[in-house]
Formats: C-alpha cells, structure tokens, sequence
C-alpha cells in the first residue's frame, strides 16, 4: 500500500520590491558580482564541448601521447592544459565585463546614483534580506536601426542628447535593462518574472517603446525567462571587451533580445 505524504506543501515565499536606497549598495554590489561569475563554469562547459575545441584537445592527447613516449600520464596533463586554458580565457570575460559594470554602477551618473533601479526582499530565518535587483534606464536610437540600438546616455550625457539641433530627426526614446539578478536561493520561485515585469510595467509608464536586454549564450536560464515574457532575439556577436583570441577561445555570444511596448 502506497504511503502518504501527510506532510502540507511549503508555503509560497513572498517578496516585495520597492525602490533602491544607499543602505542596500553593498547586496546590490554583491548580487552584481555574484550574478555575473556564477556564468564562468557554465560558459567552460559549452566551450569544452565545442565541436572545434574537442577535436583539439583530441590532437592535443594524441601529441602529448607521442612525446611522452606513450605516456597515458602525459596524453592527460596536456588535456589538462587546454581545458585550463578554456577556463582561463571564460574567467577572463567575465571577470573583465565584470570590472565594467562595477566601475559603471559606482560611478558618477551611475544606476546606484539613478531612479530606475529597485530591489526585492523576502524573509529568511526571520531577517529580510535584499534577494533580487532590477534596473532600467533610458536610450536614445536611431527608430530605423537595426535592432534599434543607440548609445547608451546617463548624466550629462543624457542632458546633451536632449538638445538637439533645429532641423535633426528626433531620435526614438526606448529602455534598456542593464541589470536584473536573482540570489541563487530564490530562483525558480517567481522572483525572475515578477523582476522584469516591474522593468516592463515602468518603460510603458514612461512611454518607451520597448525594451531591449543585453544577455549571454551561458544564461540560459535567463535567457529562457525572457523568451517566455515576449522577447525576440534580435541580435548576436562573439565581440567582448575582451582580447580578440580569449573572446574566441571563450567561445562567449552576446545576445539582445527586444520586446516592443
């Protein structure tokens, strides 16, 4: 006979989002960081089993096989060291992309300085911590572009591209989703679309006419969320801030996705 579970399911969690304040800058920061090194292993694993990159480390075996006059031993230390350089090359993307958008984030005219940035909390064992981030700021572009990507504005940018001069075409008003992070503990929990619902709710509010998020080929999670929520790809490139022959041993794509409004 089959048993039970007289067990009652878990409680759904509950978060509440509100507006970001100075107090929640060091979880914000932390979330960044988690949110973007947590992709290293997962974008080591698609480039390990990229189609070109196994054949080398197959010839990289086999050479170091050779050498080593038949040596098991020394056919897997030269494995190794292909897989190591893979890893480096993905840690070295993200690591520096990284280093970007921290500078971005802290400095003058940065989100942390902005309106368009609110965060999420729950409890957890009796204390309400700071679980998720969501930002969303304003572009300006070209509206026959394609893909519709401008250049990105804050500060005293933003207020010079405001001018413009008599007789220039008026340039399409959209918004950007430059952050959105969910703490590991609370995914899959509906945080992730009640986030980018929030970011959607606040460009129809301002009149954008769509939204535009940078992702990555590794965030597949994310990636699954914002096609289910309407987003198109539109877009995608191997180019990184990084060197030309890491991006390419990394193996990173950049994806934009846009939903119109």
């Amino acid at each position: 006979m089959e048993k039970k579970n007289n067990h009652p399911p878990a409680p759904p969690v509950q978060f509440s989002i509100r507006g970001y304040e100075a107090s929640d800058r060091r979880e914000v920061l932390a979330l960044l960081s988690d949110g973007v090194l947590e992709h290293v292993y997962p974008a080591f694993f698609r480039s390990l089993a990229y189609p070109d990159h196994v054949g080398v480390a197959l010839s990289v075996c086999v050479a170091g096989y050779v050498l080593g006059g038949s040596s098991h031993l020394q056919a897997l230390l030269f494995a190794a060291a292909w897989a190591g350089l893979l890893y480096c090359c993905c840690l070295q993307v993200h690591q520096g992309y990284l280093q970007r958008r921290l500078e971005a984030a802290r400095g003058q005219n940065g989100l942390l300085e902005g309106s368009g940035l609110w965060v999420a909390e729950t409890e957890v064992g009796g204390r309400t911590r700071l679980v998720g981030v969501v930002a969303v700021r304003a572009v300006k572009g070209d509206q026959g572009a394609p893909g519709g990507r401008g250049e990105d504005r804050t500060g005293e940018e933003e207020e010079e591209e405001e001018e413009f001069e008599e007789g220039e075409e008026e340039l399409e008003l959209y918004g950007e989703l430059p952050l959105m992070v969910v703490s590991y503990g609370c995914r899959r929990r509906g945080l992730g679309s009640l986030l980018a619902l929030k970011a959607l709710e606040t460009c129809k509010g301002r009149g954008y006419t769509r939204l535009l998020v940078d992702s990555s080929s590794p965030q597949a999670a994310a990636n699954t969320l914002y096609r289910k929520m309407g987003f198109v790809q539109t877009a995608a490139h191997g180019e990184t801030h990084a060197n030309r022959w890491i991006a390419m041993l990394a193996r990173v794509q950049v994806l934009t996705l846009e939903k119109l409004l």
